[in-house]
């Protein structure tokens, strides 16, 4: 019987662990099990047959981390282990157990994407050479690469049965951004494997609310790719001197293993942490003998999800009838929208900036945004002003959030709290480097740059669904040729930038720079204008800020003896004559130098008098 044959009426039953079995019975955790076969193949043989004899139908090889990358070997080696690892499990698995080529990820963070994959197609090729014909991928965090290895795979040998498994964290998605109902829509729509699901990274009662809230549908519709596999860890480990030390509750994982397959899952099995007992005690949970129509119609219910958020969205498109646009929506329509720049307070006094974002309420501006530490210097955290900005005036806010402070946990961390706070509008920036005087006490993170953290937050996006983030970036014109620049706004915008900021411009030149790039792309751009505050502040903007530059003949409307009712008039004129000449902007982004409002208002007011 083959295992397509023998899904038709029953789940599959995979076996558990086996690094961190082989480590606990080694008592090491320094011995590499992919190496152990050839030194002591007989050893895997017996890990095999132990989870044989506790009722596995599916037994992975010991290749997980059988590459050459990972291993340090060349690729003779690497032939020679694999070799080694199909013969254990043969010899191990009789006529009792089907055998999975098993392939893990290479951590290929600074290996050339073309030779990570030539490295599992060449593996790929070794099982299908050993005749083994069902090809196990695990543990992977990347989309891009299974959704080329199973389309290669599967015009290869069109025969070969193909399983592809994501690690998830708690909030599941993979370490790379990518959510599980994304891994789950795409793989479905693509077709080429036959399986998809998820292991490692979660313990079974993460997996099991995971899957709670997961629609499983779009494999009951799809042409090929119809089983559900779930394999989670015993749980969550301590270490304990060189080894991962994980809680024996092989009882605990099997309840949450039985109420999983009562979810739609297919094949089940266990990872990290777990032994043949777990493997044992779940084969005792009666779940086997299930028809692919039963699994298929449990897979179809998880469709309520998806019913419960077109309900949702018919509720939200009520509650939007007899209000105000938002920004999105203003900016969206084509509407020419103001955005107004302060900054949070370097100290815990927020009375000042919030009187500000008071006199702006009822001016006629769209939207506040709030800067995230900028120049590298603390002030109050963006995101948490803007919380506070929004309850106290009643506006829409933008937090900045740049790269330069928070590793991707924080990161996330703060998105979702800005989410149930209800902001919705980010500016994503890599940010400024931390000043030169104070590096050696203080690190720049920069796990990211803007393009990154903005995929991150578009896989955000597809879970949040009917409202989700809107966010921009910023567009530095003046760095390089235009060619170069538009082809990074490409990316931003490819990566779910939906508008762009721009840096305050002056000149002709940099306006007839911007509408250029302005024709070239399909996006909303709000043109930088920052109406200086007095001739000091214009002299400094001009000698001492990098990336803008600001004529003589801007600085020389001021003069140092003029009263700060003269410098706010020709401030005002001058923002009116700058935005007059800026014709293909979709919006103005002003910067007040010292959050002077009062600047903001006089040309508000000029302009709807003008009206």
């Amino acid at each position: 019987m083959d295992i397509r044959t023998y899904l038709k009426t029953n789940r599959l039953l995979m076996d558990g662990a086996m690094g961190t079995y082989f480590a606990m019975r080694q008592g090491t955790g320094d011995v590499v099990p992919e190496m152990a076969l050839e030194r002591d193949a007989e050893e895997i043989q017996k890990i095999h047959e132990a989870y044989v004899r506790a009722g596995a139908k599916l037994l992975r090889t010991d290749t997980f981390a059988a590459n050459v990358f990972s291993l340090g070997v060349e690729e003779a080696e690497a032939d020679q282990i694999l070799k080694l690892a199909v013969k254990a499990a043969k010899a191990a698995a009789g006529d009792r157990a089907f055998i999975a080529g098993d392939i893990g990820p290479v951590a290929d963070g600074m290996i050339d994407a073309k030779a990570v994959l030539e490295e599992y197609r060449r593996m790929c090729r070794g099982f299908l050479e050993e005749g083994i014909d069902i090809i196990l991928f695990e543990t992977f965090t990347r989309l891009d690469h299974i959704v080329e290895m199973t389309k290669w795979l599967r015009k290869k040998s069109p025969d070969c049965f193909i399983i592809a498994q994501f690690a998830l964290n708690k909030s599941s998605h993979t370490l790379e951004g990518v959510s599980a109902s994304h891994v789950i829509e795409t793989l479905a729509e693509a077709g080429d494997a036959d399986a998809v699901g998820f292991n490692c990274g979660i313990g079974s009662g993460h997996m099991k609310a995971v899957l709670e809230k997961l629609d499983l549908s779009p494999l009951a519709k799809s042409k090929r790719t119809h089983y559900f596999s779930a394999a989670p860890n015993a749980g969550y480990p301590q270490q304990l001197k060189n080894r991962m030390q994980f809680m024996d509750n092989a009882s605990y994982f099997s309840e949450h293993m039985k109420e999983i397959a009562g979810l739609g899952a297919d094949i089940l099995g266990s990872c990290c942490g777990t032994s043949p007992e777990y493997t044992k005690k779940l084969k005792e949970k009666p779940v086997w003998e299930c028809s692919e129509e039963e699994r298929l119609r449990l897979k179809k219910e998880r469709h309520r999800a998806v019913v419960l958020t077109e309900e949702k969205e018919k509720k939200e498109e009520e509650k939007k009838k007899g209000r105000k646009k938002t920004f999105a929506e203003k900016l969206k329509e084509g509407s020419k929208v103001i955005a107004v720049e302060l900054d949070p307070p370097y100290d815990a006094d927020c009375s000042k900036v919030l009187s500000c974002g008071k006199a702006l309420e009822g001016c006629g501006v769209d939207i506040i945004t709030m800067a995230d530490s900028p120049m590298g210097r603390s002030r109050v955290d963006s995101i948490l002003m803007g919380v506070r900005m929004a309850k106290e005036t009643g506006m829409e806010v933008m937090p900045h959030v740049c790269c330069r402070d928070k590793n991707m946990i924080a990161m996330r961390s703060g998105l979702m709290g800005a989410y149930i706070n209800g902001i919705r509008n980010f500016l994503i920036v890599t940010g400024d480097p931390v000043p030169g005087t104070e590096r050696n006490t203080i690190t720049g993170v920069f796990d990211y740059n803007s393009i990154r953290l903005m995929q991150r937050v578009q896989e955000m996006n597809l879970e949040y669904g009917t409202d989700p983030f809107f966010y921009g970036g910023a567009l530095n014109y003046n760095r390089g040729r235009l060619e170069k620049i538009l082809e990074r706004m490409e990316r931003k915008r490819e990566a779910g930038a939906s508008f762009f900021l721009t840096q305050p411009m002056f000149s002709e030149a940099d306006i007839e720079r911007v509408a250029w790039l302005k024709e070239r792309i399909d996006t909303k751009i709000l043109c930088g204008i920052m109406p200086f505050v007095s001739y000091k502040n214009a002299k400094f903007i001009q000698n001492e800020i990098t990336g803008v530059f600001v004529p003589d003949a801007i600085v020389n409307r001021y003069h140092p003896k003029m009263s700060r009712e003269e410098a706010e008039d020709t401030a005002v004129s001058l923002a009116e004559e700058l935005t007059e000449k800026m014709t293909m902007a979709d919006g103005f982004y002003f910067m007040l130098p010292f959050n002077r409002v009062s600047i903001i208002e006089k040309y508000m007011r000029h302009k709807s008098e003008k009206v």
